[in-house]
């Protein structure tokens, strides 16, 4: 009685997870392959509907400050869901890296963090006009109410 209610769970749960990784497959981007470039400095995806996407490695966690040769040694998943390095320990999601995600939360909040503080010719440029006005404009807030200003 209990062998035949663990083959049933056991088959139901299977049926659930078929169904789940062909919704998947449906709805998400999925690989047929990926490279490193390594003139580009880029991993170009190519994806199953024939678009392509490319991202840097250096924004990625795990590949970041890696050497090419070993970025270079990418491998897709047999899913097509995911892209792996062997060597480096490195496993990512494609939909996550189509949505540009290349971490975890503190990850990606690191890679806010060092995008902020970059310098550029426009953000000197709004730095030098912001301060010959007094400095950057302070914030104001409005309160509206039923069409009333507070």
């Amino acid at each position: 009685m209990v062998e035949t209610w663990i083959r049933n769970e056991l088959a139901r749960r299977y049926r659930h997870a078929s169904d789940q990784g062909a919704r998947a497959a449906a709805s998400e981007p999925r690989a047929i392959s990926a490279r490193y470039d390594a003139g580009l400095e880029r991993i170009i995806v190519e994806l199953t509907n024939g678009c392509q996407f490319v991202f840097p490695p250096g924004l990625v966690q795990g590949l970041a400050g890696a050497p090419p040769e070993a970025v270079a040694k990418v491998t897709v998943t047999p899913a097509g869901g995911g892209l792996h390095w062997e060597h480096l320990d490195v496993d990512l999601s494609v939909p996550n890296l189509a949505l540009g995600i290349f971490g975890t939360r503190a990850w990606m909040r690191e890679l806010g963090r060092r995008g902020g503080a970059r310098r550029s010719q426009a953000k000197a440029r709004a730095s030098r006009k912001n301060g010959r006005q007094g400095g950057r404009p302070a914030r104001t807030t409005k309160l509206i109410h039923e069409g009333h200003e507070a």
